[in-house]
């Protein structure tokens, strides 16, 4: 009979395209089994149209499954549906409570947050695991559980119905099928040490829709709009807004649509990435290593100052050397190279 197996999914927009390889290995140790990822919303608009994925659950702490009575209400129901196994990407110990309250038989995940009794199959974080891009964090994972790993690389999925999507929107504001499109992200969820300078941003924006008759978007979600306004602000030629205004969905349609990507380490890199978008991302405090643009044709920019990368919030010196020394001509004569092909 085939198994009924439930995936504990990240909590984050770039963590969750990173672990879509380990979806896609699941899949392919288990080939015959039901696989159910639980997740936090909106996330679960990643993983439609992954054929790893027969069924998202959406975890809302918010609202139905909110407090400490909501974990005792989500492994209720999850007792119900009668899961196999249970396969942690998170590390959290909620993650194992949950699983463990919902009487999963077989949980499995990385001996982390002081979980060990909770699992059934836990393993530890090797240094060497650790030194590695956060895809292969996941990968190494179901390799230590005793599976074999798939496919490196991650990957996003968008339907017809996204392409009319995107289609509508562009028309909306002038953007024709053949008009070449910037996709420009200056925002950055943790803290202001990952998030580059706004009219830096809007530099090479003005630039490139001069040299090149680029249309230029603006992307972000809603903790993003003051960040897109700034950029806005300081050009001199007219860009299009979209921070705040899309879906998940919505984001990933129009960033398939743009020539290259020029953003911050962030969610929106990574499914830039993941659509094989050409992706020109700029660190600072954290480590292109672990989190950078995965696969070919993206490039990194970033400052090899002696305290980066620091993984602080907030500069702890108060000056942001490493964002400092990214100049806006570096930038655009990056861009320009992945523009004109000559990168990747």
């Amino acid at each position: 009979m085939p198994e009924k197996i439930l995936v504990r999914a990240t909590n984050w927009v770039g963590d969750l395209v990173m672990a879509t390889p380990a979806l896609m290995s699941i899949k392919k140790n288990f080939p015959g089994s039901h696989i159910s990822v639980l997740v936090k919303p909106p996330l679960g608009e990643l993983l439609e149209g992954n054929p790893a994925v027969d069924e998202v659950i959406l975890y809302d702490r918010k609202e139905k499954y909110k407090g400490p009575a909501g974990i005792a209400r989500i492994a209720r129901d999850l007792r119900k549906m009668k899961f196999d196994r249970a396969i942690l990407l998170q590390n959290a110990f909620e993650a194992a409570l949950v699983s463990f309250l919902a009487k999963i038989p077989v949980r499995m995940g990385y001996n982390t947050d002081g979980r060990g009794l909770l699992l059934t199959n836990g393993i530890k974080v090797s240094e060497a695991t650790r030194a590695k891009h956060q895809v292969f964090y996941y990968l190494d994972l179901l390799k230590g559980l005793g599976m074999s790993p798939g496919s490196h690389t991650p990957r996003l999925y968008l339907g017809r119905e996204d392409s009319h999507h995107a289609t509508r929107v562009l028309h909306e504001y002038g953007i024709s099928q053949g008009d070449l499109i910037v996709g420009i992200n200056p925002g950055a969820q943790y803290g202001i040490a990952k998030k580059w300078f706004p009219e830096r941003f809007g530099a090479v924006a003005d630039r490139l829709m001069k040299e090149y008759g680029a249309k230029v978007i603006i992307f972000g979600g809603p903790g993003d709009v003051t960040t897109a306004r700034t950029v806005e602000a300081s050009m001199r030629s007219t860009a299009i807004n979209m921070a705040g205004k899309t879906t998940i969905r919505g984001l990933m349609s129009l960033i398939k649509r743009c020539k290259i990507f020029i953003t911050n380490d962030s969610g929106p890199m990574h499914i830039s990435a993941a659509l094989s978008v050409p992706t020109l991302a700029i660190f600072a405090s954290t480590d292109p290593v672990a989190t950078g643009p995965f696969g070919d044709g993206n490039v990194v920019m970033r400052s090899p100052v002696n305290c980066s990368p620091c993984l602080k919030r907030q500069c702890p010196q108060g000056h942001y050397r490493c964002m400092e020394q990214v100049t806006a001509e570096g930038v655009y004569a990056a861009a320009k190279k992945m523009i004109e092909g000559r990168i990747g």
